[in-house]
C-alpha cells in the first residue's frame, strides 16, 4: 500500500505562496511513491472549535476522514505575528489521538523564516505525540517565487522534504502499527483499541 501524505493548507489568501509551496510539495512527494491529499482549510472550512458542541457538519466529517487517511502530514501555514495562522491552529484544536504515530512535515510562508511558528506546530504535534521532521522549510516570496514562478532553491528544498517525509515517516509509521499489534510496552500500546 503507498505512504499516504496529507497537506493542510492553511492560508485564507488566494494565490498564497505557503499553499502553492505545499501543492508542489505533495506533487513532488508522488514521485517518491506516495499518495497525496490536500485539505486546503481556503475551501473547507471549520467551524470555531467548541469542545462543548457535539455537532458534525460536512467540512468536520471531510477533515476527520483526511486525517485518519493518512501516515504522515504536511502542515502549512503563513507566518502571522511569528505564530501559525488562526485556521491552522482551529484545525489542530479538532485532533490529538488521530496524530499519534504519524510524522509531520512544516512549510511557512514568512519574511522572517517562520522559524516561531513552525516551533509551535511542532509543540501541539508533540503533545499529540506526533513525530516531528527535523527542519521545516521557510518560503519567502520576493526570493522564492517570481511571476509565479518557483525558484531552484524552493524547489529543491521542497523536494528534499517531501524525500525525507516519505522515507522517514513511512519507517516510523510502519513501526507504530506492527508495535500497536505485537508488543506491550511500547509507545504505541497507549492506542491499542
Amino acid at each position: 500500500m503507498a505512504f499516504r501524505i496529507l497537506g493542510i493548507g492553511s492560508s485564507l489568501r488566494d494565490n498564497a505562496s505557503s499553499t502553492n509551496s505545499l501543492s508542489i510539495t505533495l506533487d513532488l512527494a508522488k514521485k517518491y511513491g506516495a499518495e497525496t491529499r490536500l485539505l486546503d482549510l481556503r475551501q473547507t472550512r471549520l467551524p470555531l472549535f467548541d469542545p462543548a458542541e457535539n455537532k458534525s457538519n460536512d467540512e468536520i466529517q471531510k477533515a476527520q476522514d483526511d486525517v485518519m487517511w493518512a501516515d504522515a502530514l504536511i502542515l502549512s501555514t503563513p507566518d502571522y505575528h511569528g505564530s501559525m495562522s488562526g485556521a491552522m491552529k482551529n484545525f489542530l484544536d479538532y485532533f490529538w489521538a488521530e496524530f499519534a504515530g504519524k510524522t509531520f512535515g512544516y512549510i511557512c510562508s514568512s519574511h522572517e523564516k517562520g522559524l516561531t511558528a513552525m516551533d509551535q506546530m511542532r509543540t501541539v504535534v508533540r503533545q499529540c505525540y506526533g513525530w516531528s521532521m527535523p527542519y521545516g522549510v521557510s518560503v519567502v516570496d520576493r526570493d522564492d517565487f517570481t511571476d509565479g514562478k518557483i525558484a531552484p532553491k524552493l524547489e529543491s528544498r521542497l523536494d528534499m522534504l517531501a524525500r525525507d517525509l516519505v522515507v522517514y515517516g513511512n519507517i516510523l509509521r510502519q513501526q507504530f502499527v506492527k508495535d500497536l499489534g505485537d508488543s506491550d510496552n511500547t509507545f504505541a500500546s497507549r492506542y491499542r483499541k
